[in-house]
């Protein structure tokens, strides 16, 4: 039997009698990522997904470092199948392990035994294959406690299985089982970091780009396509939807109070946010605001702009500080990109005293200036939508 991929359900475990529909979407979630690689057979049971090549020209390797990145998944490893035999299973962890059981110094042997009918119990089926290994090869001690490596064994309905240990994979909830978002995503740290957290918790997120050109160039705008690229084998493909900024960006400008600037943009924000959410089914609103980070992000701020939201708005950061949200920007390979010297439409037109604790009242009273409702008409008419798939191909025009 050949080389294969074992993977242990993370959170879906805990659900009742909807366990069947997570465990589902996660089996639709893991098919598509190995379209890639190859054919594959992908089959779950008692919380475990087997991941079987069906022919030899599959990627395996590949299929291995795709699926790290799949929510919804605990643990993962690579494994050998063998017949339910001990002499089989024996015969196969001297083959399949003998590479690290040759460059160990010490090991033990770990069984699980899933179908009860197996003649050994899992502690004599441990002995029996610890004791032959042990005599197989002269550079091993048996460690019951902290050993170099640890051979692990399975047995199941299916087959019996060998590896090595589990390394974490992604956790968390399949992409698609807690409903949609629309998520803003500018060229910085926090969002593409806020964006990955929901798609964490099942979200299916659809980002929303405001962009003011020629205050802010085509290079900002592609570092967000290459954020969201990046985001891709986490998130699932993404409609990424550029809203063209400029124009109300300028009408606040001219018309409303200095102080009161970035609140009014990011209201007006929140307005299209919410526009493009009711377009696409979306539940929600994602952000990257983190309490207290800067001017805009105290609680009065913040009310201040969901006051015009018709819908939650979530905020996955806001109890982080810098250095929690760059570890793991860093982790799931955006940092770079964020920190490319390009920047986004929040930093056009910045108030140099903006308001901290403004009264609600008083934010609407500035922006009665502007023609709220034919500003998010004509953005919301200007959108540029650009689809991301794992190729990172972008296919421009509306989806």
């Amino acid at each position: 039997m050949t080389d294969m991929i074992l993977l242990k359900e993370g959170e879906v475990v805990l659900k009742g009698l909807n366990k069947r529909a997570f465990e589902q979407k996660l089996l639709s979630n893991i098919r598509r990522r190995l379209k890639r690689f190859g054919r594959f057979e992908v089959i779950a049971h008692q919380s475990i997904i087997y991941v079987e090549p069906q022919s030899e020209d599959c990627d395996v390797d590949g299929a291995f470092e795709a699926l790290k990145q799949v929510f919804g998944i605990m643990t993962m490893t690579r494994a050998a199948a063998c017949e339910k035999t001990p002499e089989a299973i024996l015969a196969k962890a001297k083959e399949y392990l003998h590479d690290e059981l040759s460059a160990a110094k010490t090991f033990k042997v770990e069984s699980r035994r899933g179908d009860k009918s197996f003649p050994m119990t899992s502690v004599q089926l441990s002995q029996y294959v610890g004791g032959e290994l042990n005599d197989a090869f002269d550079n091993l001690t048996a460690d019951m406690h902290q050993p170099e490596f640890t051979v692990q064994l399975e047995v199941r309905d299916r087959a019996a299985y060998v590896h090595g240990a589990p390394i974490e994979a992604a956790g968390g909830l399949p992409v698609g089982t807690a409903g949609a978002a629309v998520t803003l995503l500018s060229g910085g740290i926090d969002s593409p970091v806020s964006t990955w957290m929901m798609a964490k918790r099942g979200m299916r997120l659809i980002p929303v780009h405001f962009f003011s050109f020629p205050y802010t160039s085509q290079l900002a705008k592609q570092k967000v396509l290459d954020l969201a690229k990046l985001l891709v084998p986490w998130c699932g493909r993404m409609n990424v939807q550029i809203v063209p900024f400029t124009h109300i960006q300028e009408q606040i400008r001219d018309k409303c109070p200095e102080d009161y600037f970035t609140l009014i943009m990011r209201r007006m924000m929140m307005r299209i946010a919410c526009a493009v959410a009711e377009d696409n089914k979306c539940g929600a609103i994602v952000t990257g605001e983190s309490l207290g980070q800067v001017a805009s992000q105290t609680m009065e701020a913040m009310a201040a702009t969901e006051d015009c939201a018709d819908r939650p708005v979530l905020r996955p950061l806001v109890g982080m500080d810098k250095k929690e949200v760059i570890a793991i920007a860093e982790r799931i390979g955006t940092f770079q990109t964020s920190i490319l010297p390009y920047e986004d439409c929040c930093t056009v037109f910045t108030p140099r005293h903006p308001c901290t604790h403004p009264k609600i009242k008083k934010v609407r009273e500035a922006e009665a200036a502007l023609d709220v409702d034919a500003l998010v008409a004509e953005a919301l008419a200007g959108i540029e939508f650009v689809k991301i798939g794992y190729e990172g191909v972008y296919h421009g025009g509306e989806l």
